[in-house]
Order: structure tokens, then sequence, then C-alpha cells
């Protein structure tokens, strides 16, 4: 026997019995998004490795560690893409979409970083993400907050969320304040751990996210980014914070937040739980005014988040949240006898046209009666048709329910359609 073959670590399957999960959350997501009138995009899965270099940062983990990146034969250096934000960018500054317009965009689909497998987090992950351009004020922050908070109530998991905000300030202010960390730091580098002493002169705002606990404690009284913020970035802030309290969405100001992509400025959030065992992000973002120009176009305002829907996955289940996930068939069309066959792929069929809606699932393969009905009940679907020489002999069709303690019943061929469509 041939050997087998095995997906490739990180890389994971998403099977039938866990898919109508998967398709209402796309479903939510979809809606969601609409409701706000935003336009999905989709951008090829492999960009150039030199658009996520220029746009997350070159001394950042992605880049150094986690990019799947390769030659092609022309000798060019692709990447299967670690993110969504950047292939936007480009697409937009190509397609010329963002200069002096306004754009709300979505997007839905494959990612790729070499990580440490763990439940919940793959290497070939989904994620789904919100990008707003061309308007710079605090109201489209709290617009795209307020989508985020939107997606958690109708997935039902608000009470178990906390939506963590910060301010990064424009980059002349953080300049200075890199200044007054870096100096802070250095009292201590005998102490930091290598990572610590590695992003201290490349990247030392992505010190403050260490989860090391003895960096933490050398962290206590670093200086805060607030002090070193402008009016301009502080009016901003504050009025980001005013909206969100108008609407009634909870938040906590944590000065510490800081994200690991370089291009953020500004308003910076974490939606966090604790839900899924130790606190964990499950959707983040924030403001990054100057990646269009970064990536070569006008200087053009954004704002954005980005989520890993395998991540909401984990929580639904480990909420038990999937209750009402309906089945994958409604009806269930079996036959009895050869005569009998012909008939119920006619009925199954005029159901399809007649009530689109429906889920119909036709037996195939031959087989007695309890082999029909044992492939009926493990369909899902709620009822069974069964066609027999009798029902053909009468122009009926027997009702089977499969779900409910009902007797039964026989229904005539040419009021099937509407009995099924009060049914279901």
């Amino acid at each position: 026997m041939a050997k087998q073959i095995q997906a490739i670590r990180g890389m994971n399957d998403i099977l039938p019995t866990q898919s109508p999960l998967w398709q209402k959350l796309e479903t939510v997501l979809r809606e969601t998004v609409s409701a706000y009138g935003y336009s999905e995009i989709r951008t090829p899965i492999v960009e150039s490795t030199d658009l996520f270099k220029r746009s997350i940062g070159e001394v950042t983990d992605i880049v150094e560690k986690e990019m799947y990146t390769f030659d092609d034969r022309n000798g060019d250096s692709l990447t299967l893409r670690p993110e969504g934000t950047a292939s936007t960018v480009r697409a937009g500054n190509e397609h010329g979409l963002l200069y002096n317009q306004e754009q709300r965009l979505w997007y839905m689909g494959p990612m790729f970083r070499h990580e440490r497998p763990q439940k919940g987090r793959y290497r070939q992950f989904n994620q789904f993400g919100v990008e707003v351009y061309g308007i710079g004020s605090a109201d489209v922050d709290a617009e795209v907050l307020m989508l985020s908070h939107r997606l958690w109530e109708k997935l039902g998991i608000t009470e178990h969320v906390t939506l963590e905000l910060n301010t990064l300030g424009d980059p002349a202010e953080r300049a200075a304040y890199r200044d007054a960390l870096i100096a802070y730091l250095e009292q201590f580098k005998e102490q930091l751990d290598e990572e610590s002493q590695r992003r201290m002169y490349t990247n030392p705002l992505r010190v403050l996210d260490t989860k090391n606990p003895e960096v933490q404690a050398l962290l206590t009284d670093a200086p805060e980014l607030m002090e070193y913020l402008g009016e301009e970035t502080r009016a901003h802030f504050s009025h980001l914070c005013e909206l969100l309290d108008a609407v009634g969405i909870k938040y906590v100001i944590n000065p510490r937040l800081v994200r690991g992509l370089d291009y953020y400025n500004r308003t910076v959030f974490e939606w966090v739980t604790s839900s899924l065992g130790a606190q964990g992000t499950v959707l983040a973002g924030g403001r990054y005014d100057g990646l269009v120009e970064q990536l070569g176009g006008k200087n053009t305002p954004a704002v954005g988040f980005a989520m890993g829907l395998e991540r909401i996955v984990l929580m639904l289940e480990t909420l038990e949240l999937t209750q009402d996930i309906p089945a994958t068939v409604d009806v269930y069309v079996t036959a009895m006898g050869d005569a009998s066959k012909i008939e119920a792929i006619k009925i199954a069929q005029s159901l399809r046209s007649e009530l689109p809606h429906l889920r119909v699932m036709s037996h195939c393969g031959g087989g007695n009666f309890k082999k029909q009905m044992k492939r009926a009940d493990k369909s899902g679907a709620q009822v069974a048709l069964v066609i027999g020489e009798d029902e053909l002999a009468n122009n009926q069709v027997a009702v089977k329910y499969l779900r409910d303690k009902k007797e039964q019943e026989l229904v005539a061929r040419d009021a099937l359609a509407t009995y099924i469509a009060e049914l279901i």
C-alpha cells in the first residue's frame, strides 16, 4: 500500500462537520460589513517580498522569522501574504483607488506565517479585515470599532471580550518618546532578555509588548507615550473616547498597548478575551496614515483592523455557542423500486426549483428501506420523502419525520412544495 501523504504541519483542514460553523461566521461578517456600506476587495495570495518588508518593517518577527518566502523561476523574491493590509494598499495604489478618494473596504482569506502551531493558531490561517482610506478624523476610528462591536453582538460574545485602546501619536511625537524610552531601557540593558536587547534600538516600543514578566517588572517606571503627545493627537484620542462613550461601548485605556507592525500611528486597539485560557487578542487594528505613501502612493489617512477566524471559531466552540448551526440538509428523498427512482429524482429537482432556499439531498446507490432511512437520518435532514410503488400509483409522497415524534403523512404530489414550505 502506498504511503499516505499527510497535511503540512500547521496547515489545518476544515472538515464537513466543522464547515457549517465557519459558514455561519462568514455570513455574519459579510452581513455586518454590508450594513455599514463596505465593499469587498480580493488580492493575490502571493506578493513581492519587498511589499511586506517595506510595510511591516524589516525588524519585526513577521519579516525576520515567519514569512514564507521563495525565489520564483525568474529569480524574483515572492512571499505568501502574512497579513492583508499591505496587499490592500498595493492594490489601491496600483488601480488608482486611494488618492483624494474615500474607500471603505473589507477582505477575507488565507494568510501564512511560520509560527509554532497551537490550538486556534495555524501557519495557514484565515483572516478577516476592514480598511478605510481617505478619512483622517476620529469618527471613522469610532466607526470601525462600532462595526467590530456589532460583530460580537451578532455572534453572542459581547460579554466575553474587552476593548483596549491606546494612541501611538504622530511620527515626530513617537520619535521623541522613542529616544526617552531608549534612554530608560539603557539603564537596565544587562537585565533585559536577548529579544528586548535586540529590539531596544531597532524597535523599542515592542519592548513594551514583552511577555517576559521579569522585563515587564523593569518597565514599571518607564516613560509613557501620553506625556509626549501634542494637542492635536490628544484631541483626536479624546474625541474617539467621547464617541465610544456616546454609543455605550466600554473600553480600557492601556498605555502599554503597541501594535507589532511598524506602520501604525495614533489610534491602536485590541479586543481581548480570557475565555480561551490566558488572555489573548481576538481582533486588533488601528490607524496607519503613512502606509499608502510609504508604498509609493500619495499621502492618505487610513484605519482598519484584522481578526483571525480560527480564534473566533475556537471561542464559539469553547463558549458552546454552536447549537443553532443548521444541518446541511433539510429534505432527504428516497425511492423504493426502480420505477420510483425516476420519480424521486424529478421530485427532488422540482423542490429545488420551487423552493430555492431548500437543501434537498437525493439518495443514490440503491439499498433497502432500512439502509436508505439510516442515510437519511445521518444526513441531518428534518424529513425524509419516501416514494414507493403505492405512492407512485396514487400520485402521493410519504413524509417521514426524522427529528420530531410525528406520524408519517401522505401528501399529494402537486401539494408537496406548499406542504414542505410550511414545514421548513
